[in-house]
């Protein structure tokens, strides 16, 4: 709601200005047709199956501990085994299931830190890209005299005529007939 309010008073104090020149982009199809967008995801992607592979051997660590629980309590519910035997067995299960709640909790404590360095560098390669098209666009809007540059997704409505998204397209070195992710049915 802040966003529309704030888009309106920029509207409004633009339109005050008879000569002011007003465009908007599709942020999204220039983000998806960026130079690294695709180098992006991909490390995104290899670095979360990387990620999946540690926890997975964690996994698979727990599965082994509770394997070997469950062997030992087989043997500890043998009626025949002397009591000597019973309490050692009783010792190394205790010991075990201690093994397996700090084995589970290195793994949450895993699987969360994986989970926001994830985050962390989906942001910083965001912003990286988000810098770098702005840039873009203020670059084309300078050459071509406009005042006011708007994310068309803020607009209610906003007249064809408007749209410089191939501009920049063109500017960040794309033909705009070949950009990727573009709604054909617009």
């Amino acid at each position: 709601m802040k966003k529309l309010l704030l888009v309106a008073v920029a509207l409004l104090s633009a339109l005050s200005y008879a000569e002011t020149k007003i465009g908007v982009v599709d942020m999204l199809l220039l983000v998806r047709n960026h130079a690294n967008y695709e180098s992006n995801k991909q490390f995104l992607l290899s670095t979360e199956k990387d990620y999946q592979k540690r926890l997975d051997a964690m996994r698979a660590k727990l599965e082994e501990i509770q394997s070997e629980a469950q062997k030992l309590t087989e043997e500890y519910r043998n009626p025949m085994l002397a009591a000597g035997a019973k309490a050692k067995l009783e010792n190394e299960i205790m010991a075990l299931g201690q093994r397996f709640q700090e084995q589970q909790q290195k793994l949450r404590n895993e699987a969360m830190k994986t989970q926001q360095d994830l985050a962390d560098n989906e942001a910083r390669l965001l912003k990286l890209q988000a810098d770098d098209i702005k840039a873009r666009i203020e670059s084309y809007a300078k050459k071509n005299g406009f005042d006011l540059v708007l994310d068309s997704s803020t607009a209610l409505y906003c007249a064809g005529a408007l749209d410089i998204t191939d501009g920049v397209l063109q500017e960040m070195g794309v033909d705009p007939k070949e950009a990727k992710g573009r709604d054909e049915s617009k």
